[in-house]
């Protein structure tokens, strides 16, 4: 259990040393040697099919020479490092799976686990609160002094090890906005991961938590609230009424119909807060200035065009538009670094396993998480609504964002936590006292 533990609870610790992109493919290494010493090891439904998109990933490297149609010539080389980072956190976060889905309850109980990830969920409202009070805190971390000067100069790289409470962005039209991102590398990536772990902190804390712990889950959430707004993050709002929408319609299916006239007050309330406080303007204002969309229309039109050329394999990786969306003619230059070259596949998931693994390779990646849900369909626990939700959401979020290592992890321990839970309910009654008396995930439903 120690590796989960170390990543999680000390992840503020590995954010401010510049790690925070790289302690999960560092901790998957004892993760594996913990599994080998312990084996047979057991694997989740469908997981061959992961497997085979993990083998159609790695096999891109041979791709990362070839210029894809009407995009920008570059060599190969520079394609390496995001190609190796990426399909490096593929294969951590699977690792993660496997390590959560093979802890014996004897070391490590299920809701030990989503009581981790609750304390994460925490560490990311802290952080979004850091981002709205000192936008401009950022430092240069120990891993970004250790690397050489040739690879922090390019942004890419420079943002994943260097800490920022914000990205200090014009969004709105009038002016520089902050918008959250600590403890992790980039807003959308903050965005992305509160509402994933929001369930895992509602069981956590508000199902089974202690008494403490129940009453400060509304004080929590409301202090969400600000850097939710803040963050102009559309796709996280998207994904939070998702989230909403998805929970009523379980409870309703279930008979619970408290849940959704809870949920209901609560969103009235809300509502009713964000309308008399700065929080409604910004809301609107976002709403009114729709700036990315041009961008983001532009890249997903080339990713879809680039993968129709090597519809089967795609091209390894990303690939860099000729130019910008105003003009082929605009582009980074010394005077403008940001402009222009926008890397094809960086708007979103799906349009990044398109051009980098093909119509083939995306497929699998989608079909591995819809046999998921499927495995899944009857857990009509708090753990598998909950995962399930996770899995849902990381559709929503494939046409807006890439799934960043944190991100990647994040969904593969829910995918542990829904595996774990089924094979929690097929335990026999005499080896209920191994779960060091907590309840069952069945035992959480009677509860919820």
């Amino acid at each position: 259990m120690w590796p989960l533990t170390v990543l999680v609870v000390w992840f503020p610790f590995w954010w401010l040393m510049g790690l925070s992109v790289f302690i999960i493919p560092i901790l998957a290494v004892p993760m594996v040697v913990i599994m080998w010493r312990r084996r047979p090891v057991r694997v989740p439904p469908g997981f061959g099919i992961w497997v085979v998109f993990l083998v159609w990933s790695i096999g891109g490297v041979v791709l990362l020479n070839i210029t894809a149609p009407g995009t920008l010539p570059v060599a190969s080389s520079a394609r390496i490092l995001p190609f190796a980072l990426r399909n490096v956190n593929y294969m951590a976060a699977t690792v993660v799976m496997l390590y959560v889905g093979n802890l014996l309850p004897s070391r490590a109980t299920t809701l030990r686990i989503v009581r981790i990830l609750a304390i994460l969920f925490v560490y990311t409202v802290v952080g979004g609160l850091l981002g709205l009070l000192a936008p401009h805190f950022s430092f240069t971390s120990p891993m970004e002094l250790v690397m050489p000067k040739s690879l922090t100069a390019n942004v890419y790289v420079h943002g994943l090890v260097h800490p920022a409470a914000a990205q200090v962005q014009d969004v709105l039209g009038s002016g520089s906005a902050p918008r959250p991102e600590a403890p992790f590398e980039y807003t959308n990536t903050w965005g992305n991961n509160l509402s994933t772990l929001l369930p895992w902190f509602i069981i956590a804390w508000g199902l089974t938590g202690r008494r403490w712990q129940r009453l400060a889950l509304p004080l929590v959430l409301a202090a969400a609230a600000a850097p939710i707004v803040y963050s102009l993050n559309r796709g996280l709002w998207i994904g939070l009424g998702a989230s909403v929408a998805y929970v009523t319609w379980r409870a309703l299916r279930n008979g619970r119909p408290l849940v959704p006239l809870i949920m209901l007050a609560s969103i009235a309330f809300g509502l009713a807060v964000v309308e008399v406080s700065p929080l409604g303007l910004i809301i609107s204002e976002r709403l009114a200035h729709p700036h990315s969309n041009s961008i983001r229309g532009s890249l997903t039109d080339q990713a879809i065009q680039v993968a129709t050329t090597s519809p089967i394999v795609g091209y390894g990786s990303t690939r860099s538009a000729i130019g910008s969306v105003q003009s082929i003619a605009i582009g980074k230059s010394a005077s403008c670094l940001n402009c222009g070259n926008a890397p094809i596949g960086s708007n979103g998931q799906l349009w990044l396993l398109l051009i980098a693994n093909g119509f083939v390779g995306t497929a699998m990646y989608l079909l591995y998480f819809l046999y998921t849900l499927w495995a899944f369909r009857r857990d009509r626990t708090a753990i598998g609504v909950a995962g399930r939700l996770v899995i849902l959401l990381s559709f929503v979020y494939m046409v807006v964002y890439t799934a960043a290592i944190s991100t990647l992890a994040i969904y593969f321990i829910s995918i542990g936590l829904l595996w774990r839970s089924q094979m929690d309910s097929s335990l026999p009654t005499s080896d209920e006292s191994d779960i060091d008396a907590e309840p069952a995930p069945g035992e959480v439903l009677e509860r919820s």
